[in-house]
């Protein structure tokens, strides 16, 4: 049976089921009140929050219908709604057999035949490696399901990452929180009115507190009655978002005498301004400085209400959709788990461990170079930049 299984091109590109009245299957004495999905449609919801429905193109209301999650999903009415008015379901008002209902999926999932899924990768690795005669004789599928678990994350932090983007914009508290899956982050930036992207650089020359210890006139520390310290708000926290950038950046600020004169004026009155600059901090892009025991980013002043990107990597583990591998990455998968599985047991000789240890960094550095996705093409494109001697 082909991977594509039943699932035509009018799904796929509208990401929706559609059934006719006449598909549907008897509720108790109510005919045509149940409709199924089809076992290989790919994009299921996974809940009532997923998908919309409507019947003969008007939208029903959540209330007209319940869904069950459970294989096989199903979508059941008990109400349907004509020309905005509501009309419960029964033996004699019903759902036609002309009539059109489609499940309409709020979320585009697109391209994911390019990724295998977890439940898929065990269950391939149970009938292909475990088993008599076979490289493992015995194994639960528990174990295999976590050391599965364990190589997605590993793939996902080296190998096949999938870099996650949140747009957000900031405000007077010049920080936002890590994102609820957050492992590392790749990339901030803000965007200006272009769309086009200004790299915002880690302040190395200030650090964020994650608390600060309240003392009295006397510099000694204040307890509360249960005999812990007291902590308040950082002031080196207010002071770093306060702190005007261009005092490092050097820069010539608008106010300065020479900021309107010409070219050469200005070049000779700010002679030896930026004399001992440390090119780290020659940009006005801003800076940011992480928050670690609290999960914040926090910024400079010049951020301010900014449209700030935050590109970051996860470990692939947050939901159940994305606990899928890469099918270029799919054989390293297979031998990760079989050297995972045989260095985890007893009385496993240790040529047979170093054996697979090899086979796995075979795999998994194909895996990487067929991930990098690099490009006769765009490589050429980038060396006719670098030098005017290659030609055509």
């Amino acid at each position: 049976m082909g991977l594509l299984g039943s699932t035509t091109q009018f799904q796929y590109y509208n990401q929706q089921q559609k059934w006719l009245g006449d598909e549907g299957a008897a509720n108790g004495s109510v005919p045509r009140a149940i409709f199924t999905f089809p076992t290989d449609f790919t994009h299921v919801p996974a809940t009532e929050d997923d998908f919309i429905v409507k019947l003969n193109g008007e939208e029903q209301p959540r209330e007209n219908y319940t869904y069950s999650a459970v294989n096989p999903e199903t979508i059941t009415f008990t109400h349907k709604t004509v020309d905005n008015v509501r009309t419960a379901l029964s033996n004699t008002v019903t759902i036609a057999t002309t009539d059109t209902i489609v499940a309409l999926l709020l979320t585009q999932v697109l391209g994911d035949y390019r990724y295998i899924s977890l439940k898929d990768i065990v269950n391939n690795f149970m009938i292909g490696y475990v088993g008599d005669g076979k490289l493992i004789n015995t194994a639960k599928r528990s174990e295999v399901l976590f050391h599965a678990k364990r190589c997605i994350q590993e793939f996902n932090y080296d190998i096949g990452r999938v870099e996650k983007i949140q747009e957000i914009e900031i405000g007077p508290s010049l920080s936002i929180p890590m994102p609820q899956d957050y492992i590392n982050y790749v990339r901030l930036s803000w965007h200006d009115t272009s769309g086009v992207e200004h790299i915002i650089y880690p302040a190395r020359f200030t650090s964020r507190p994650s608390e600060s210890i309240l003392q009295d006139s006397d510099y000694n520390y204040v307890f509360s009655e249960q005999g812990d310290t007291i902590t308040v708000d950082p002031l080196i926290t207010e002071r770093f978002e306060d702190f005007d950038v261009n005092n490092i950046s050097g820069s010539i600020n608008n106010d300065d005498y020479f900021y309107n004169q010409n070219y050469h004026s200005e070049r000779i009155a700010n002679i030896g301004l930026r004399f001992g600059l440390d090119p780290e901090n020659a940009q006005q892009n801003g800076t940011f400085i992480i928050d670690e025991v609290n999960g914040k980013f926090g910024f400079s002043s010049n951020i301010k209400n900014k449209l700030v990107t935050l590109k970051y990597i996860s470990d692939g583990l947050g939901t159940d959709k994305e606990m899928k591998i890469h099918k270029f990455a799919e054989e390293g998968m297979y031998k990760s788990l079989i050297y995972n599985m045989l260095s985890s047991r007893n009385q496993v000789p240790e040529y047979i461990i170093n054996r697979y240890r090899k086979e796995r960094r075979a795999a998994m550095r194909n895996a990487k170079i067929r991930l990098s996705n690099l490009k006769i093409g765009e490589i050429t494109q980038v060396m006719r930049g670098k030098s005017k001697q290659i030609k055509h």
